[in-house]
């Protein structure tokens, strides 16, 4: 496994790229900026310098046609209010002169020109040609009918207005130009936008699979190793990569998993030892207690009347002990064999088998009185003898502790979700709920051996094989009538399975 020192934690990968993400997209910002300001200083420039200028022009022109109008009328007239449209002309025109200067100035310095060209012939009609001949009419006083040198006059005045529609026809020019350009700027900003969400996706979904090929899928695979060790093959070993904490957290399970495999070794030299107990116990250990027990019946049969009471009772003690211990035994060995011999799991119908318990107990059925009702059972899998053991530990349970009526016995199941929840309940002597976790276990009593007799270590066995099958029992201390309910549950099978 690679030295986690030489790996980047976590943290930094994450930081690595947040921070890449914030560059890019401080890099759209930034661009999208630029964009946005372009595309504003087109709009100004269309909406804000060209088309206003455009207009002034033509309010330019109004004015120059206004002066020359003005000034027609009163050499015609020699009457003061025509001069009015001539004057405020004049004033016009020098307003819009210097409106469009301070408009297409900045953005269009190519038409100052122009615009200089225009405002000089404006100037040289009226000084060599208008005031002239306002002068002219001022001093006489008289109308007059024909104007003097019209054509100079008329020559000067096209030359402005042609002037004026240049400067204008290449207003209008700038117009279309400008909104060619606002388009252009707007068809760009598109194309930026598409570009850059297409280039954000991209770096999203490259920093999302790098950090699933230096993150998630280092833990995924570690996650694969941590449940095949869990599952059993304690020798498939653990390896982990990706950041500093995954290849730690890898390391940690790799030592745990050894340990493991050490304890587990440990613990089959000590089943081993056990089985060997366990053999030793069942052969070497009843035959002496076998003979105990012989001898000291016949020692009985053949002194019988020839020794005191002390000494006949002494006998029968020696013998009871005996027996009882052979019991003992043979009872600690088959609860040292649940889930240690394991014999093939097959289905087993629950009828049939409390029918069986039934058969076996039928002489102290018989002998109390009892009855004993058992509901529809389902079938489950298991092994067939060790749970008729169960059944049986519980109805015989029931049978011994009975009060002053007879023996009444109930087995019933319902379905709770994946499980099948038993209950076998009596009418007999009850079992306070103080000791309810007490009664499981091994050789706990709660009467003398002379009241009731046993070994106190069937409950024990109970508990260990309903855990070896996969469920759980325990004292049902909610009910409130007399006698006692035990509850167990086992895995319910499964419809293709049956």
């Amino acid at each position: 496994m690679a030295d986690y020192r030489t790996r980047w934690p976590a943290s930094r990968l994450l930081i690595a790229a947040v921070a890449i993400l914030i560059i890019v997209c401080g890099a759209i910002i930034g661009s999208l900026a630029v964009s946005m300001s372009g595309l504003t200083d087109a709009r100004k420039t269309l909406l804000d310098k060209v088309i206003p200028a455009g207009k002034l022009v033509r309010d330019l022109d109004t004015a120059l046609v206004d002066q020359q109008s003005g000034l027609r009328g009163y050499v015609l007239t020699a009457n003061d209010d025509f001069l009015t449209p001539y004057t405020e002309g004049r004033q016009a025109q020098r307003q819009a002169v210097d409106k469009v200067r301070d408009l297409i100035g900045p953005t269009r310095p190519d038409l100052v020109s122009d615009l200089d060209e225009l405002d000089r012939r404006a100037t040289e009609w009226r000084q060599t040609y208008a005031e002239p001949l306002v002068a002219q009419v001022r001093q006489t006083g008289e109308p007059r009918s024909a104007v003097a040198d019209a054509e100079r006059g008329k020559g000067l005045f096209d030359r402005v207005r042609a002037a004026a529609d240049g400067l204008g026809g290449k207003l209008d020019q700038a117009a279309v130009d400008a909104r060619r350009e606002l388009d252009s700027v707007a068809r760009s900003q598109l194309w930026l936008l598409g570009g850059l969400g297409v280039l954000l996706v991209l770096i999203i979904a490259g920093v999302a699979v790098v950090l699933y090929r230096i993150v998630i899928a280092p833990l995924s695979g570690l996650a694969a190793d941590v449940r095949q060790v869990s599952s059993g093959d304690f020798a498939h070993a653990v390896e982990a990569g990706g950041p500093r904490e995954t290849v730690m957290l890898g390391e940690d399970v790799e030592a745990m998993r050894v340990r493991i495999l050490s304890d587990l070794e440990d613990l089959r030299r000590s089943n081993s030892e056990l089985e060997q107990f366990a053999y030793v116990a069942s052969h070497d250990l009843q035959e002496p207690l076998r003979k105990v027990a012989s001898f000291c019946q016949l020692l009985e049969r053949r002194y019988s009347g020839q020794l005191d009471e002390r000494g006949e009772q002494y006998l029968r003690f020696a013998v009871d002990g005996a027996k009882r211990m052979q019991v003992l035994i043979n009872d600690l060995l088959a609860f040292s064999r649940v889930g240690r011999l394991t014999r093939e799991q097959t289905l087993v119908d629950c009828d049939e088998l409390v029918a069986q318990v039934m058969d076996n107990y039928s002489e102290v059925i018989e002998r109390t009185g009892a009855t004993i009702e058992v509901g529809e059972l389902p079938t489950v899998r298991g092994e067939e003898s060790l749970l008729g053991g169960v059944f049986g530990n519980l109805i015989s349970n029931a049978l011994k502790f009975h009060g002053e009526d007879p023996p009444h016995v109930r087995v019933d199941v319902e379905r709770t979700g994946e499980f099948w929840t038993f209950t076998v309940s009596d009418n007999g002597i009850g079992i306070d709920t103080e000791y309810a976790e007490r009664i499981f276990v091994i050789f706990q009593r709660l009467h003398h051996k002379d009241d009731y007799p046993g070994t106190g270590i069937g409950l024990a066995m109970c508990r260990k094989i309903i855990e070896y099958h996969g469920g759980t029992i325990w004292l049902d201390t909610s009910g409130t009538g007399p006698g006692t309910t035990f509850k167990f549950t086992l895995p319910a099978v499964k419809d293709d399975e049956q």
